[in-house]
């Protein structure tokens, strides 16, 4: 394996050895917490333009999946992409095993141009980062390139869908505004009898015809969608169901009239606790975001629902008479914990009783 470099922006430089494509890649240094699940991981949309570094020691055992397409999507992996821009781990296993296993982690990483670098002390990697909050940083190999900040582009134009597409054919109407959807959310919708269809990010949803307006994960600073924010503005001032998750929060967020801010380094892991307000209720959450909304700048009519138990940090917004609400965790989260799942069932019960209101007014 050939040596390559992790250089942050503050001057720290770490010797690795080379895995996957050997080439060189700039974004922002991020971790994750997650004991399993690094192929769902590598195509998570949300990390779009960032170095991961995995803080657990053991990675590539159990290899990357084989796929196949059910309904219109792939049937384990996020996404049809590795969004991530570098991987960096403590140790990688070149010999892998598993029942479902297609390929090695390295092989699936060089099929994309992804570099990795492991042989890196990740312990004291991620202390870093918590100490001094998420920084730039770059895998060089012997071509060294600039520093490269990717919450300034807007990131989500570059992993939502290009046109209109159309899922199932149940009896509720979804509309999907993809800002970087996983695909478990389209199986968790699609479970629950509805027909979706998911436009792109920009799309003016309020032009057509639904039952129900849901509003996806997504990279990068949600400031820069503000064609989906004035979208939404407008659906808010209606009365249909709303629910939001990930970056679907920080734009009802904003829309509502509220403001954002960036996280020290962002919540990344599959095992964040979090608070409903108002109860004794505790769940584990899986999440991914950089950004939160200031709860304390939520108008009157809006109110908290979920809040981090680690920092005190916004989980959840609702209105407090209409049928909106979003959540900054992932209930949907592959794989796991998915202890909130059932917040895709309160969506649901929403939207039925937003239509059986709809009939009864008619008669």
């Amino acid at each position: 394996m050939k040596s390559v470099k992790l250089v942050l922006a503050d001057g720290t430089e770490i010797t690795g050895k080379s895995f996957g494509a050997y080439t060189s890649a700039a974004g922002e240094v991020v971790f994750s917490t997650a004991m399993t699940g690094y192929p769902e991981n590598l195509t998570d949309p949300s990390f779009k333009g960032q170095i991961l570094v995995l803080t657990y020691p053991l990675v590539g055992n159990y290899g990357v999946p084989r796929e196949l397409i059910e309904r219109e999507i792939s049937n384990v992996l996020e996404s049809g992409a590795v969004h991530i821009t570098g991987l960096v781990i403590s140790y990688y296993s070149e010999e892998f095993n598993h029942w479902n296993a297609d390929k090695s982690l390295g092989e699936w990483l060089a099929s994309h141009n992804i570099p990795g670098i492991y042989d890196v002390d990740t312990r004291l990697l991620t202390k870093k980062l918590r100490e001094s909050g998420a920084m730039l940083g770059k895998i060089v190999t012997e071509e060294d390139i600039p520093f490269h900040d990717p919450n300034e582009d807007n990131l989500v134009s570059q992993v939502s869908v290009s046109e209109v597409t159309r899922y199932g054919s149940g009896q509720h109407k979804i509309v999907l505004v993809d800002c970087g959807v996983k695909n478990n959310i389209i199986r968790c919708l699609l479970d629950r009898d509805v027909e979706l269809i998911r436009v792109p990010w920009n799309f003016d949803f309020n032009t057509i015809e639904y039952d129900g307006l849901f509003f996806s994960n997504g990279p990068g600073d949600p400031k820069t969608c503000a064609v989906t924010i004035e979208h939404l503005r407008t659906a808010l001032a209606g009365d249909k169901p709303i629910f939001g998750i990930c970056l679907g929060i920080q734009l009802m967020g904003l829309a509502c009239g509220a403001d954002t801010y960036k996280l020290k380094y962002g919540h990344r892991s599959h095992n964040q606790p979090v608070r409903q307000l108002g109860t004794n209720k505790c769940y584990i959450t899986s999440q991914n975001h950089g950004f939160a909304v200031d709860l304390a700048k939520l108008p009157a009519g809006w109110e908290g629902l979920f809040t981090n138990l680690n920092d005190g940090s916004c989980e959840g917004i609702r209105h407090q008479t209409k049928p909106f609400f979003a959540v900054q965790f992932h209930p949907e989260a592959a794989g796991g914990p998915t202890d909130t799942e059932f917040l895709f069932d309160e969506f649901l019960a929403l939207v039925e009783q937003y239509k059986l209101a709809k009939v009864a007014a008619v008669v």
